[in-house]
Order: C-alpha cells, then structure tokens, then sequence
C-alpha cells in the first residue's frame, strides 16, 4: 500500500552535518521524497507535535530538544512517499532509544541519550498510517508536497484563495 511518512532530521542531526548520511540512508528504501523544508520549531509547533507527551518527566525537555535549544536551531522536515513507506523508513531509522538501535540504522549509528536522559536519536519518522497524516498535516501545506496524498479544499482568504486540509 503506498503510504506517507514524515522525517524530521532533528537539531543534533543538522549541527553533526548528517543531513547528507540521512538521505543517503534513507535512499535505500527506492521511495520519492515528495516535500521538503527547513526551518526553525516554533513552542506551539513542538508542542502539537510532541502533544501525547504533555505530562510526562521529559516533556519540557523533549519540546527544548526539537526547538534547538541545545543544538542548531532548525530541523529539516521531508515527506517520502511509495509502497510500505513507514516500515521501510522506520527499518532504517532504527529503535528510538539509540542504545537498543541496530548499530548500522541511523539512531544506532548517530544517536545518543545525554546525561539529563533526553533522546538525541538524530530523526523522527511517523509511526503508523494516522500519525503520519496528522504530522504531515502539520508541518507542511498542501501546497508544498508533490502530490496530494490527503484531500484538499480553497479557503476563500481576504481577496485571494489558498489551499488548506480539508
């Protein structure tokens, strides 16, 4: 079934310069990369994405780690796209625990726990079908992907139309 997949190569991964490793890890599983951006996490942005750990010990942590508050401030956000697109992404990107990673996957190859306990597993890739749509949904606009992978509506916007999710 082809499928989407959101990639966030994380602050510790663009100041290590592995941006290129990544990619060159992730070229292995044949898929197309279908958007890609970079910019820098805003609170509200972490906050929305990481939303399932509100409450948690390494929440506020885990919301400084991916705004680059310890490394670069920016992350690069990539979409691939193709057939079983999360499992042959997530095979790559190992365990997110760096320690339990396979030693050739990208956490077990890049990746640390520091001594505060936070996870620098260098990505983050979506995990399931429905949270690769919601994450997707929030770090791109439809405008911004290759494809419609998700449907799609125009807002009327003051004097001009833009595409929104539906």
């Amino acid at each position: 079934m082809e499928q989407a997949c959101l990639v966030i190569i994380k602050p510790d991964g663009i100041i290590k310069s592995l941006t290129g490793n990544i990619i060159t890890a992730l070229s292995e599983t044949k898929l197309k990369i279908i958007g890609a951006k970079v910019f820098k996490v805003s609170r509200k942005l972490a906050e929305e994405h990481y939303k399932e750990h509100i409450g948690k010990p390494f929440y506020e942590e885990l919301l400084s780690y991916i705004m680059g508050k310890y490394h670069a401030d920016r992350v690069m956000a990539l979409i691939y796209y193709g057939e079983d697109a999360i499992t042959h992404v997530r095979s790559i990107a190992g365990s997110t625990n760096p320690e339990q990673a396979e030693p050739t996957s990208i956490r077990g190859r890049y990746g640390r726990i520091t001594t505060k306990g936070v996870y620098e597993n260098v990505v983050h890739a979506s995990d399931s079908p429905e949270s690769a749509e919601k994450e997707i949904k929030l770090w791109f606009k439809p405008e911004e992907i290759v494809y419609e992978i998700y449907p799609t509506k125009k807002n009327k916007v003051k004097d001009h139309e833009e595409m929104v999710w539906a």
